[in-house]
This record gives structure tokens, C-alpha cells and sequence, in this order.
């Protein structure tokens, strides 16, 4: 059975803990290998190790720097197909959605690579007689990101290019479903010239989380998964002293208007909807059809998901692959069951898919409700699976408001021709990201990602201008040159003259 172990100061590391964990191809429902959970003291090691690494990396000049980010993207680009096959065999997402996935990564990397440029502070000649001013940012430490199983390459690149860009080093514990690209990754940098201990990959379960929390060699953490986790480590993070962005869940809406190019939101909310079988923190789950577009909406989405390519991420003709785990398959068929017992109608009906060669894999075919009501669970709870439900509402301000009133405010899209619906939807809604006649409206490496309300914690959205702000502290100077003349003290708050 092949052993998955951590990456630490540069290499390999076994480290001391005997727990390990299964993963399994999805594909399948077979095992392929076991990973290492770390103790306390495994991730003590490799904290130190980076802080240890920390002293030399943060003196060198951003331009050195950012040398290694264009390595590494050009090393990635080599690897591209290698890294995809890891993400399909662990994830079971289909092959092009994980060559998205790294791609969407890889453009943080590109950000990364002008670090030079946005280091840059500001400075002020003469702000009082013979008195100048200038801001710079410094890098914070060691830092760390906790990431999901659902973006095994996509979400680590969101934070730790940019953290390492800006002369911290980091410590990555990625979920233990799927580890694997991550090690890869860490193998990739050092190829790409990074030196020991700058990044590290330390497997893990609550153990490790909490060692990193309770660390005080841990400036700042990362984290992106449930809105529990995320509140937990939030909380702990700030009781421990730390920066912490953490984003939880989402209940992403998308709103069809009468007059939307009807044909374009089916589309889009076939690809939002049930892409990566729903296993994204970005899934539109919710269409939201106004006034008397609900019918024709259903019937087309219908046609569509009874028509899904469903099979192995590896088949290239496959639209969508399995779930990522048989303990989240049958926590996604129980919402179906639960919506159905709720009274909401289901029109298509995914739960009982079996796929010749694939009998024990984690399949689920798509699922479609319609008639769901603000107060059922299927609305209220992030489900995270190939379930969108259908909710109808009369008119755009009831729409506006059944939005806004939810917990989460990750993203949300409106479908329109519009520019008057357009606009004040964009204006007035409650939701970090938002899509015009856009399904997934997730911000390019050089804007930043991040919900409102309870789907982020913290005050800084991921990578982007708001990475940097996050990944660095920001120290102002004041200075005047003696000039040979002497003032008296003074007693009162300094004022520039």
C-alpha cells in the first residue's frame, strides 16, 4: 500500500505519529494508499523548521523572490498533465474540470510573479517642514493554510504563492481525502529553487488544526471549507492573537429573469449546478425563477439533467464524475431524501445510478427540485452535491430579498437583458461576488475571492491585492535630519508644521 507522507524542510518526512488515514479512487471505491496524520509534535517540527527558514528568506529582494514563481509556473506548465491525473484519482472530478482547477491556480502563481511591483509603498516628501513620510510592507512569519479536499491544487495556490511572494514561509495541511498534489506540488518548488523549509506539507487531522492554532510560531492562517470549521478556527485563531481569514459555506443563488436569454441561464446553471458534482464552495445550488419563466426553466433544465454524461473523471467524455467519498454520498442521497419528505417536488431523481464497471464507486446522478420553499433544509443547508433546487418567487424584489435574507453571501448571478435589473441587483445585493449573465463568477488571480456574512470570517478576501494586504503588516515611517538648530521639548500632541 502505497504510504503518503509529509514534506518538511525540503523533503520526505515520516514524522513520529502511527495514525494514518485511507483515501480511496472515487472512481472505483477502491483504496490506493494511506496517508500520515501528524501529532502535535510533527507539525512542532515543521513550524520550526520554517520559522528557522524564515530569518533568510524574508531578507531576500522580491525580484529573487518572485525568480522562483516564474520557475515554478514554468515547471507546472511541464507537469500540467501529471498533476491533473493526481487531482481525477483522488477527487474523481472530471479531466478538464481539474485542468481548470490548476489553471485557476496557476494564475495566482502569475500574480506572484509581480510581487516586486506590489510591494511598492508610498512615500511623502515634506509632510511637515523638512519631514518625509514613507509606508512599506514587511512579511508577517510563518503562515498557514488549512484547505479542502474539493480544490486539492486550486485552493492552496490561492495562498501560498502569494504568502511566500511576500517573504513568509508556510505550512500546508491539506485535507486528507486527497493529499496527494499537494506533496507534488511542495516537490515542485523545490525543483523551482525554493529553499528548505520555506514550504511544507503536513497531512492531518483536528490534531494538526489545532496545533497550528495553538502555535505561537504562527503568525497568520488560512482556511477555506464548513462555516463550523471556519468559525471555530476563527475564534481560535483571534484568541491565540493571529490574522486569520477563514471562508465557510455558501448557498449560491442564481436568479432568472422573464426576460433572460433563457437558453444561456440553462446553460450556465447546468454547468454551476452540477460541475464537480456540486462539490464547489461556488455551486449555484439555488435558480431562483421570477415571475413566469418557472415553468419553461424547469423544463429544459430537466431535458438536460436526465441527459448528464456521468462516469470516470478519467473518461474524457465524462461531464460529471462521482463524489468524492461513500460517507459523502450517502450525506448527499439523505438531502434528497430530506427534501422529498419536506414536500418539494423532485423531477429528476439521480439517487439510484449505477454505472457498469463502476458498481462501487461514489455515483450520484443529478438531482432536480422544484417547489422548494424558503423554509425547507434543502434551501437553508449547503448541501454540496449535484442538487439544485428551484425556488419561485413573483417578482425581482421578492427575489432581491429571498437572496439577502439567506446566512451566506458567498456568490450569487442574475440572468437578465436588463441593464437597469442589472445593475440594481449588483448594487444592492448582500453577497461578496456577483455575476451578470456570469453562472460562476469567481474573481481572475488579480481581483480577490471571498463571500459576506457567514460564508468569510475575517477582514481580508483571498489572494489578489487583498492577499498581499493579508500576508503582509504595513510599518509607516516619520524622519527628519537633524539640521543643527535645537527646539525646545514639547508637550502636546505633534503637529506638522
Amino acid at each position: 500500500m502505497n504510504i503518503i507522507e509529509h514534506f518538511v524542510n525540503g523533503k520526505k518526512f515520516l514524522g513520529d505519529s502511527r495514525k494514518t488515514s485511507k483515501i480511496f479512487n472515487p472512481a472505483t471505491g477502491e483504496q490506493s494508499a494511506e496517508v500520515k496524520l501528524a501529532s502535535t509534535k510533527d507539525m512542532s517540527k515543521a513550524i520550526e523548521a520554517a520559522k528557522t527558514a524564515f530569518s533568510s528568506w524574508s531578507k531576500k529582494p522580491p525580484l529573487q523572490r518572485a525568480r522562483v514563481m516564474f520557475k515554478f509556473k514554468e515547471i507546472i506548465e511541464k507537469n500540467f498533465e501529471e498533476l491533473t491525473r493526481i487531482i481525477v484519482s483522488e477527487h474523481g472530478k472530471v479531466f478538464d474540470d481539474a485542468k481548470g482547477e490548476i489553471t485557476r491556480g496557476l494564475e495566482v502563481v502569475e500574480f506572484a510573479c509581480g510581487i516586486p511591483q506590489l510591494l511598492k509603498g508610498e512615500f511623502t516628501e515634506n509632510v511637515g517642514t523638512d519631514v518625509d513620510s514613507w509606508s512599506l510592507r514587511q512579511p508577517l512569519g510563518v503562515c498557514a493554510g488549512i484547505t479542502p479536499f474539493n480544490f486539492p491544487a486550486m485552493v492552496p495556490m490561492w495562498m501560498f504563492p502569494v504568502a511566500i511572494a511576500c517573504g513568509n514561509t508556510f505550512i500546508l495541511k491539506p485535507s486528507e481525502k486527497d493529499p496527494s498534489c499537494s506533496i507534488r506540488l511542495a516537490e515542485l518548488l523545490v525543483e523551482a529553487g525554493l529553499p528548505e523549509g520555506v514550504f511544507n506539507v503536513v497531512n492531518g487531522d483536528k490534531e494538526a488544526v489545532d496545533a497550528i492554532i495553538n502555535n505561537k510560531d504562527v503568525s497568520a492562517v488560512s482556511f477555506v471549507g464548513s462555516t463550523p470549521v471556519a468559525k471555530y478556527i476563527y475564534e481560535n485563531c483571534a484568541k491565540n492573537e493571529k490574522r486569520v481569514q477563514a471562508l465557510g459555506g455558501a448557498k449560491n443563488h442564481a436568479v432568472i429573469m422573464p426576460d433572460c436569454d433563457l437558453e444561456q441561464a440553462v446553460n450556465g446553471l447546468m454547468g454551476a449546478a452540477y460541475g464537480s458534482a456540486g462539490e464547489r464552495c461556488m455551486a449555484q445550488s439555488v435558480a431562483v425563477a421570477v415571475g413566469d419563466v418557472g415553468n419553461k426553466l424547469v423544463e429544459r433544465l430537466t431535458k438536460k439533467v436526465e441527459a448528464l454524461k456521468i462516469g470516470s473523471g478519467m473518461d474524457k467524455k465524462s461531464e460529471m464524475g462521482p463524489l468524492v467519498t461513500k460517507e459523502h454520498l450517502e450525506k448527499v442521497k439523505g438531502y434528497v431524501d430530506i427534501g422529498t419528505k419536506e414536500g418539494a417536488k423532485l423531477v429528476v431523481d439521480g439517487r439510484n445510478l449505477k454505472l457498469q464497471g463502476y458498481e462501487n464507486g461514489y455515483y450520484i446522478g443529478g438531482c432536480l427540485f422544484d417547489q422548494v420553499k424558503k423554509d425547507m433544509r434543502i434551501y437553508k443547508e449547503e448541501i454540496f452535491g449535484p442538487v439544485l433546487s428551484v425556488v419561485r418567487v413573483k417578482d425581482f424584489d421578492e427575489a432581491l430579498s429571498l437572496v439577502n435574507e439567506h446566512e451566506f453571501g458567498n456568490g450569487v448571478s442574475i440572468f437578465t437583458r436588463d441593464g437597469d435589473s442589472g445593475r440594481t441587483f449588483a448594487s444592492k445585493v448582500q453577497i461578496g461576488m456577483v455575476g451578470i449573465n456570469i453562472p460562476i463568477p469567481v474573481p481572475m488571480a488579480f481581483h480577490s475571492f471571498g463571500g459576506w456574512k457567514r460564508s468569510l470570517f475575517g477582514d481580508h478576501h483571498m489572494h489578489g491585492p487583498e492577499g498581499v494586504r493579508f500576508y503582509t503588516k504595513l510599518k509607516t515611517i516619520t524622519s527628519r535630519w537633524p539640521s543643527g538648530l535645537r527646539s525646545d521639548p514639547e508637550f502636546v500632541m505633534p503637529t506638522m508644521k
